[in-house]
């Protein structure tokens, strides 16, 4: 079986985005199930896998990043409304054998992702 990781990058200190607080969510006909909340570390990762194991599915996911509130405790002058608050990122998994790293580069006016292994 594969597993489902992430990190943030913190374009604009150019560094690991620690502190973010982050949720997993299935999306299905009925709509976003919460999986696991989690908070990232030093190195701007999670301790451990979202996903693996019997828990990683093949399916629709979102990771939503809670990037207005980090910049904030990081003392980013911020305008309100926030431009970038939560982010959240839509990914599908096709295969729960393989390995996918959804990260997060993020700085207060853009965001992008990419996938990983």
């Amino acid at each position: 079986m594969g597993k489902l990781s992430t990190h943030v990058l913190d374009i604009t200190a150019g560094k690991p985005g620690a502190g973010v607080r982050l949720a997993l969510y299935a999306v299905g006909p009925a709509g976003r199930v919460l999986l696991k909340t989690d908070v990232t570390n030093a190195d701007g990762r999670c301790a451990a896998p979202l996903l693996e194991g019997d828990s990683m599915q093949a399916g629709k996911y979102e990771l939503v990043f809670s990037a207005g509130d980090y910049f904030a405790a990081q003392g980013v002058e911020l305008p309100e409304p926030r431009f970038i608050d939560e982010v959240t990122l839509a990914f599908g998994i096709a295969s729960a054998e393989q390995n996918y790293h959804v990260p997060l580069v993020v700085s207060p006016w853009a965001y992008s992702t990419y996938r990983g292994s």
